[in-house]
């Protein structure tokens, strides 16, 4: 007792209120996390700052030059470690646009603040990992699989909305190909052209198959546009949710083959806004050229004709400069070209279905799965469902078995499923270049991340360092300009 009087009457005023701020901040985060045996480390913050029985600064009284210099550096590094760790795993973290799914919203190379705060954060699942990194570092796994954390998601501001931008985790992540994880081919994909006995013995073009938790599989960013109980419905690329009509976003873009009184230049895609890299252009004389100059109605067949993502905007901007000679949009004419294959390309793959990107959902639409909703496992149900049922919730024993025409559920037959967390309809708003829940489902709630909120930074990957490289224009620019 001598010794803890001493320490106290040793320490500075100045300590003191150090110890309170932070004491507040953890208490606080306590609350919050609704987690009260965490509480006891506030003995640790204790002895850190007042009694110091603990030696973590044992390295301020060595004789050495060299230990003091080399441990001063050690101990600033595990403190920025350990706030970073906190301030992404709660707070927020930056996030890079890796692709032109959403464009001409957010673009290729914009630097997001993705904000964790607004749905709440999630508790990690996978507590133990290193804070810069997401699930690889130097080739290897930048977390340790144990010890793993139940999904639960601290209060936030709000739910999620219809037309939020949403940064979450691949939900058709969970096993993937390492050679193919940066790719869009994922683990799904790969088994249904290859086989899956082929996907797991050869390495050599797969690659090891890994299982990612939630929480260290890929980033993806889209938009919200259906959301827990909803009915989704697309026809002729317009969206109809509950049976009501939706409007495009401000920049939806989609696929189109027009023709051009002269070849575009460089510098008018770049006026324009279109990537060199998804404008695609038609030889004249190609065969190619002389299966759509059918669909170029009034363009001579020795115009210029293209493919890339256009928005209305852009269409009128051609349109009033006299650039463009005609116009059609890909989607009308596909069935021409892929006929039944289209149905094929989709979620859920239906054998004998009719869904396309373009007309999705049936007469009565999709219906999103909600937290507590209760549907019939018919067949149909169980093939659109079970990704859910058996990936997202856990029963990965369900299966539906054909001898007595039912599902099968933890070894049990059943009728009926209540679904146990919500669930969301991601898309891109560069409609026909987005890998979205078109083609891999739905999103579990599990699986949301945040929402972006401003542009920290952008570079534009067609560009020089001095040639327009930095896009000045876009830095502090809303995220989400549509909500």
């Amino acid at each position: 007792m001598d010794s803890f009087r001493r320490r106290i009457k040793e320490v500075k005023t100045t300590r003191w209120i150090r110890f309170g701020a932070v004491s507040l901040i953890f208490l606080l985060w306590v609350v919050w996390m609704r987690t009260w045996w965490l509480a006891i480390f506030e003995l640790l913050l204790f002895d850190i700052y007042i009694t110091g029985y603990i030696p973590f600064t044992w390295w301020k009284k060595s004789k050495s030059k060299v230990t003091r210099s080399i441990m001063s550096w050690v101990d600033a590094i595990v403190y920025a470690l350990v706030l970073v760790y906190f301030v992404f795993a709660f707070v927020g973290q930056n996030y890079q646009i890796p692709s032109s799914s959403l464009e001409k919203t957010l673009l290729t190379g914009d630097y997001l603040w993705v904000n964790k705060f607004v749905y709440g954060p999630r508790v990690p699942m996978t507590p133990v990992h290193f804070p810069l990194v997401h699930n690889t570092l130097l080739g290897h796994k930048s977390y340790l699989d144990n010890p793993s954390v139940k999904y639960r998601r601290l209060k936030g501001l709000r739910s999620v909305e219809e037309g939020d931008i949403v940064v979450f985790n691949f939900p058709a992540g969970d096993t993937v190909a390492s050679k193919f994880e940066e790719t869009p081919m994922y683990y799904d994909l790969l088994v249904k052209q290859y086989g899956r006995d082929a996907v797991h013995t050869n390495k050599a073009q797969f690659g090891e198959i890994i299982y990612r938790p939630v929480d260290r599989r890929q980033n993806f960013v889209k938009r919200a546009v259906g959301l827990p109980g909803n009915r989704l419905r697309i026809v002729n690329d317009t969206m109809y949710i509950n049976g009501k009509v939706r409007s495009f976003p401000e920049n939806v873009q989609f696929n189109y083959l027009f023709a051009t009184a002269s070849p575009l230049t460089d510098s008018e895609l770049h006026e324009l806004g279109i990537n060199v890299s998804d404008i695609s252009e038609f030889e004249s004389g190609s065969t190619s050229r002389v299966n759509i100059q059918s669909f170029l109605s009034g363009a001579p067949a020795s115009a210029p004709a293209y493919m890339a993502p256009l928005t209305a905007s852009m269409i009128d901007s051609m349109k009033a400069s006299g650039k463009m000679l005609s116009c059609v949009k890909f989607n009308e004419i596909a069935p021409y070209f892929y006929g039944s294959e289209l149905s094929s390309m989709v979620f859920p793959y239906f054998e004998n279905g009719d869904w396309t990107l373009s007309n999705y959902g049936g007469t009565d639409g999709l219906l999103i799965p909600a937290k507590g909703m209760t549907i019939e496992l018919t067949p149909d149900a169980w093939t659109v469902y079970q990704r859910c049922i058996r990936n997202y919730e856990g029963h990965s024993d369900a299966y539906f078995d054909e001898a007595s025409d039912k599902v099968i559920i933890d070894g049990k037959p059943a009728d009926t499923y209540t679904f146990a967390m919500d669930y969301y309809w991601m898309m891109g708003d560069n409609r026909d270049n987005s890998q979205d829940s078109r083609f891999w489902g739905f999103v579990p709630e599990d699986h949301v991340v945040g929402t972006p909120m401003i542009v920290l930074a952008s570079f534009d990957r067609e560009r020089g360092l001095f040639d327009g490289k930095i896009r000045f224009d876009r830095i502090l620019r809303d995220a989400n300009p549509d909500k």
